[in-house]
C-alpha cells in the first residue's frame, strides 16, 4: 500500500528555494502519494479561535495533516531559527491537546538556504516544536542544503545538484522506513 505524504513548505515566499526543494521529492521517491499541505491562509493562533473545528482554513489544514502516513517539512531559516509562519501553523496542529494531528505522526526535517551552514539552528527549533507535540521525528538523520542558490533550476523549480538529489532522495527512503517504525511503536 502507498504511503500518504504531506509535505509543508515553511515559507510563504511565491520563489522559495525550499518550495523547489519540496517540488522535487515526489520525483526522487515515487513509491508514495504526496500532498502538499498550505499553511498560508492560517490566521495567526489564537486560543480564542480554537474551539470546536477552528476556523475553516484551520479545520481543513488539520484534516489533511490527518489522512497522511507522516509530513516532511522544508524549511528555511530565518534570523537564525524557525520562521514565524512555520510555528504558527505546528501551533494550530498541535491543538485540541489530547487529539492533535501531530501526536505519534512520523515526521522529517528538511531545509535549504543561500548560506554556507545550513538550516541548522531552525531544524533544532522546528525538531523542538515536533517533540513537544509528540510528533515522532526521524532521529540521527538531517538533511541540510546549503548553497542550494546552485543547485537549483529556477526556471523548472526543482533540484537539480546531482550530489543533492542522492542525499535528498536517500533521506526520504529512510523516512518512508521511519513511517513503517513508527507504526510499528504505535502499536505496541
Amino acid at each position: 500500500m502507498s504511503k500518504r505524504i504531506g509535505i509543508i513548505v515553511g515559507s510563504l515566499r511565491e520563489n522559495s528555494f525550499n518550495q523547489m526543494i519540496a517540488n522535487t521529492i515526489p520525483e526522487l521517491v515515487d513509491t508514495a502519494e504526496y500532498e502538499y499541505v498550505s499553511i498560508a491562509n492560517l490566521p495567526l493562533y489564537n486560543a480564542d479561535l480554537d474551539h470546536g473545528d477552528g476556523p475553516d482554513s484551520v479545520r481543513h489544514y488539520r484534516e489533511v495533516i490527518q489522512k497522511t502516513d507522516g509530513i516532511i517539512i522544508v524549511s528555511p531559516e530565518y534570523n537564525s531559527g524557525i520562521p514565524g509562519v512555520l510555528k504558527n501553523a505546528l501551533d494550530w496542529a498541535s491543538t485540541p491537546t489530547k487529539t492533535a494531528v501531530l501526536i505519534h505522526k512520523p515526521a522529517g526535517v528538511i531545509g535549504a538556504t543561500p548560506g554556507a551552514k545550513g538550516t541548522i539552528l531552525s531544524q533544532q527549533q522546528i525538531r523542538q516544536t515536533l517533540d513537544a507535540t509528540l510528533s515522532h521525528v526521524m532521529p540521527a538523520q538531517k538533511m541540510y542544503i546549503s548553497q542550494v542558490m546552485d543547485k537549483i533550476d529556477s526556471n523548472t523549480r526543482k533540484l537539480t545538484d546531482e550530489t543533492t538529489r542522492k542525499y535528498l532522495q536517500r533521506y526520504v527512503q529512510q523516512f518512508m522506513q521511519w513511517i513503517d517504525q513508527v507504526q510499528w511503536l504505535n502499536k505496541q
